[in-house]
């Protein structure tokens, strides 16, 4: 993750935020949607993993895509209205972005250069799930079905606190 060519993105209120910032934590990086079958179980868990470990230098980073079936048509006003307040999520929100197509964001595009998907290298749907170390390592990808607390143990392992 050291590549500066992608380090730069805005958050959901429009600010800049460099990826600098999370330097040695661990992060789980999400595509997010606020109108998707899984939005309400993934959010729910997400924020049991972002409480229980926010304070052991791990990170959660989503990023709203509209790419799956429309889920996510909103604005950053409304999209925030979605995840912090009707599903409380206190992790970082960030700007909407594609996750596939010649307009993936760089973050992405490292990403599955990283750990490709089990049929090819594109995302398949909403709440696809990534696994960075302290060292910008991606470790592991997680597909949509995969449940947010069906990772912690992989995060205890990273963080060294299981």
């Amino acid at each position: 993750m050291c590549s500066d060519n992608w380090v730069q993105f805005q958050d959901i209120r429009g600010n800049d935020v460099s990826l600098s910032g999370y330097r040695g934590k661990v992060l789980l990086v999400v595509n997010v949607a606020s109108k998707c079958g899984l939005t309400q179980s993934n959010y729910k868990e997400l924020n049991v993993l972002y409480e229980k470990y926010k304070n052991q230098e791990f990170e959660i980073l989503a990023f709203p895509c509209n790419q799956f079936a429309g889920q996510e048509p909103g604005s950053n006003e409304e999209i925030q209205e979605v995840a912090c307040t009707m599903f409380k999520a206190e992790f970082p929100i960030f700007d909407k972005i594609d996750v596939n197509g010649k307009n993936a964001a760089p973050i992405y595009k490292f990403l599955k250069s990283e750990k490709g998907g089990f049929l090819g290298d594109a995302i398949k749907w909403n709440f696809t799930k990534f696994l960075v170390n302290k060292e910008g390592k991606v470790v592991e990808r997680y597909a949509p079905t995969t449940s947010p607390l069906k990772i912690e143990k992989d995060i205890q392992n990273l963080l060294g606190s299981s």
